[in-house]
């Protein structure tokens, strides 16, 4: 082990096998193999390279094909994957013909491949989060519905505020992974471009004069442009990603926003699992994670039932969010290849990446399987006799009285009854400036019931579900 992602006791905890497998040596080399089959077979439509080397590289560019000792020791001397699987390939295909294999990687340099392979998997990562977040949104819009109306009471500063309906606070974060799915869409156009640029990003090796033959005639407006700037086209196609409009070897603001907008996605998960751990306290015991035997067990303590997937939550976000600043600090890189500031992406987004796919299943399986408790909420609601509703008391009496007269009023009313241990519906109905200003017994019990306090708890809920 030497992280709890590729450990074989916490691996299924801090980890998927989807996310272990995009961000796999095998996968990443085949992303390699897969930019150096597409560059051939582009590069022979427009006669940069004959098209025998073309067919004899696209059949060596498999994982299969890899000598993976050859390729590790390589890396330890060379300090990069790609050229030791460049060297690789050019010899599978000069074994076919001598000097054939030579229009490998023609044109190409090696961030061109290590950027675009780590595009791919990136897209390949935001297709799992994507499913994730949806599955989120549609368990959050199920309890939305379900619990519109159920009323609980809303925590400022961790004190009882005002009744609330349960599905209120559902549908706030709801909203939020509403504007997570927006934030990743949006972000796809600028995160999955191409990089093919060469050696500092002008493209000069692709030119007529260093192409195999001249190259076809344009068929369209389209095409009417630079040899380079064709191959680009051509190759971005291939792979399924856009062309960038300039290379972007040391602009690395895209990964950044990446891992950032994972960062925020992984901390309104957090926002929930700390809630859900406050609830899940034995006084309060509002809400509590899907009911596994022996699952959140102490060692000791029988009767435990921990919280342990919002702990694992809690505790995935708040790395994602560490490692997301270093994502930023490899923005800034040196000229136009940088030393060092890439690296950092090299031992941080697959960690994100990872990371954050697991945040998101956690919070899936606890939003799937979460119990309710509307007893307890009910409960809790009547435990402090009426003071959870005095704001509905003062702004009732603000009419008569004005609002901060009533305010001050029914401040000192609260005290009393807390000091009492009374109901504040009592000490209120006794009160004798409060029966001068004409407001009776049954209006004071209407103000002091919770359900009659839920603002516009359901009108809200169902804006964010029509979204």
């Amino acid at each position: 082990m030497t992280t709890v992602l590729d450990s074989e006791i916490f691996h299924n905890v801090f980890n998927t096998a989807e996310s272990s497998a995009i961000w796999s040596d095998k996968t990443r080399t085949t992303y390699y193999l897969d930019f150096e089959a597409a560059l051939a077979r582009v590069q022979a439509r427009l006669n940069i390279i004959p098209q025998k080397a073309a067919d004899e590289i696209v059949k060596v560019c498999r994982w299969e094909e890899m000598d993976l000792d050859e390729l590790r020791r390589k890396t330890e001397l060379i300090g990069y994957p790609v050229l030791p699987v460049v060297q690789q390939l050019v010899k599978k295909v000069n074994a076919v013909e001598d000097q054939l294999g030579e229009w490998t990687h023609w044109g190409a340099t090696t961030q061109d491949l290590t950027d675009t392979a780590t595009v791919l998997q990136l897209r390949d990562t935001l297709a799992i989060v994507h499913q994730k977040v949806d599955a989120i949104a549609r368990a959050l819009e199920k309890l939305c519905e379900k619990y519109k109306t159920t009323p609980m009471a809303a925590r400022s500063n961790l004190q009882q505020a005002v009744p609330i309906s349960f599905g209120f606070k559902m549908a706030r974060l709801l909203a939020s992974f509403h504007r997570h799915q927006a934030r990743l869409q949006e972000l796809r156009p600028r995160l999955l471009v191409l990089e093919f640029s060469g050696a500092a990003g002008t493209l000069a090796t692709l030119s007529p004069t260093s192409a195999y033959g001249p190259a076809p005639a344009p068929t369209s407006p389209s095409e009417d442009k630079p040899l380079g700037l064709r191959c680009q086209d051509l190759l971005a196609a291939e792979l399924g990603l856009a062309v960038p409009p300039i290379a972007w070897h040391t602009e690395r603001d895209s990964i950044a926003e990446l891992g950032n907008a994972f960062a925020l996605l992984t901390a309104t998960c957090a926002k929930f699992a700390t809630d859900l751990k406050l609830l899940m306290q034995t006084e309060v015991g509002e809400a509590r994670e899907p009911a596994v035997a022996h699952r959140g067990s102490s060692s000791t303590m029988p009767q435990k039932r921990n919280p342990i997937g919002s702990a694992y939550v809690c505790a995935m976000a708040t790395s994602v969010r560490t490692m997301a600043t270093g994502l930023v600090e490899a923005v800034v890189a040196d000229h136009e290849r940088s030393t060092g500031p890439w690296e950092i992406e090299w031992i941080l987004l697959p960690q994100v990446c990872c990371l954050t796919v697991a945040t998101l299943a956690h919070t899936q399986y606890l939003l799937e399987g979460l119990e309710v408790d509307e007893s307890a909420m009910m409960r809790n609601l009547e435990m402090t006799k009426g003071a959870v509703v005095s704001e509905a008391v003062m702004m009732g009496l603000g009419k008569k009285l004005g609002r901060q007269y009533a305010h001050d009023l029914v401040y000192e009313i609260c005290r009393k009854a807390a000091k009492q241990d009374t109901p504040l519906a009592e000490l209120l109905v006794e009160n004798e400036e409060i029966r001068r200003s004409g407001v009776g017994e049954e209006e004071i019990k209407r103000l002091c019931n919770p359900e009659n306090y839920l603002g516009l708890s359901v009108e809200m809920v169902n804006l964010v579900l029509k979204k």
